[in-house]
């Protein structure tokens, strides 16, 4: 008896494996669907602590393998053929392309700045959370010190500053050169980190001038041998020219952005959704070849190589480094870091967010969803990140939902 039972059951655990399979799989036409077909549901990183570092953007046994590499080929004397731009020549492929980056910062700050009258933004002045449209939402998300023991924020109006950050870099006028030391810090000039990186790619800018090299640079024992400075052409391109000048306030272009009057708001969200995008991706392009280093526990970017040696770090244990920065390789979001807002499902909804409800708001960047509350279409990229494909219920359902 228990021998035939034994059978039956194993013939059962059989018979019901392969549905169960295919109604997992999808591959069954006939059942029920065990899944959504709908875009996977994207959370943002958590906020990191104030001891904690970013997360690295290659290994550690990379790196540490690189660093192995490098005291092997300083060890043999011999001579190392670089690349552009290691080499200090410019990659002639990129330089449409860093054309391209810079006239889509310049039309995206048009943009927002036309679209900003229209659409109001509001800026925590104890956290600095950041909400686009109007009325801001009463999601209790302010847990700084100082703030309200309910955590409501504070709100106060806020500007395009607050949406797209000014993240900035010294100006080097030789990126193969030296690091600019603690002493000059008053006398380099600081740009946007995204005009630096478009300058040494190959943007010309008047008042911030860069060398370029005609004859490449040398590397022997991981040294850089320059042969246009021991044995300089009569005609130097780079004479009599002011490399920096922190206290001279010149007028500059890369601040200057035209305006746009036109009253067609939808018109002005379009063309800034796709400056924004074409910034991005025409901007990763770009950190492909040319280095781009942040500090691991504060905002701080160089554009170049190498960090700059300027003690002003004063981020987690700072004293162990003598305010020096802990350098690491940069992302895209560390030069145009998108501040994520809550997305606002019905713009023309005068009910602000829910604090109850908030499980079911997704997030954007802050000029993603100020171009989308004026009338653009968003990518497919933040399909993830809206969580469209959620009903949000109302706040006498929300108990009902399972």
């Amino acid at each position: 008896m228990l021998r035939r039972r034994v059978h039956n059951i194993s013939y059962l655990v059989e018979l019901v494996t392969p549905k169960f399979a295919e109604n997992l799989t999808g591959t069954n036409k006939h059942s029920c669907v065990w899944y959504s077909n709908g875009p996977t549901l994207t959370e943002l990183p958590r906020k990191l602590r104030k001891y904690e570092r970013k997360p690295l953007v290659r290994s550690f046994n990379e790196l540490k393998r690189e660093a192995r590499l490098r005291r092997k080929e300083r060890q043999n004397v011999r001579e190392n053929t670089l690349k552009p731009p290691d080499d200090g020549l410019l990659v002639k492929g990129l330089i449409p392309v860093a054309h391209q980056v810079y006239a889509a910062r310049a039309k995206l700050l048009s943009c927002a700045s036309r679209v900003v009258k229209s659409i109001a933004i509001y800026s925590c002045s104890l956290c600095g959370e950041v909400h686009v449209g109007h009325p801001p939402h009463k999601i209790r998300t302010c847990d700084v010190p100082g703030s309200h023991t309910n955590e409501e924020h504070s709100w106060k109006r806020g500007t395009v500053e607050h949406i797209l950050p000014l993240i900035e870099s010294f100006h080097l006028y030789d990126r193969i050169g030296r690091a600019v030391s603690h002493n000059e810090r008053l006398e380099v000039d600081r740009i946007p980190a995204i005009v630096e990186l478009c300058v040494q790619a190959g943007v010309d800018i008047l008042h911030y001038p860069t060398r370029r090299r005609t004859f490449p640079v040398y590397s022997v024992a991981v040294r850089i041998i320059d042969f246009e400075r021991r044995f300089p052409k009569d005609e130097s391109p780079g004479k009599d020219i002011n490399t920096y000048g922190f206290w001279e306030r010149r007028p500059c272009e890369d601040n200057k952005h035209m305006e746009l009057h036109s009253d067609d708001i939808h018109a002005v969200a379009v063309r800034g959704m796709k400056a924004w995008e074409m910034m991005q991706s025409e901007a990763l392009k770009l950190m492909q070849k040319y280095s781009v280093q942040t500090c691991g526990y504060c905002s701080e970017v160089q554009v170049g190589p190498k960090g700059h040696r300027v003690r002003n770090c004063r981020a987690y244990k700072h004293q162990m480094r003598d305010g020096q920065h802990a350098w690491q390789e940069a992302t895209i979001n560390d030069i145009v870091p998108p501040v994520h807002v809550w997305h606002i499902p019905n713009p023309k909804s005068d009910e602000p967010l829910e604090n109850r409800l908030k499980k079911y708001y997704g997030k954007l960047p802050a000029v993603v969803e100020l171009f989308a509350q004026a009338g653009a279409n968003v990518s497919e990229n933040y399909a993830s990140l809206m969580r469209e494909d959620i009903a949000v219920p109302g706040l006498d359902e929300e108990k009902w939902v399972v």
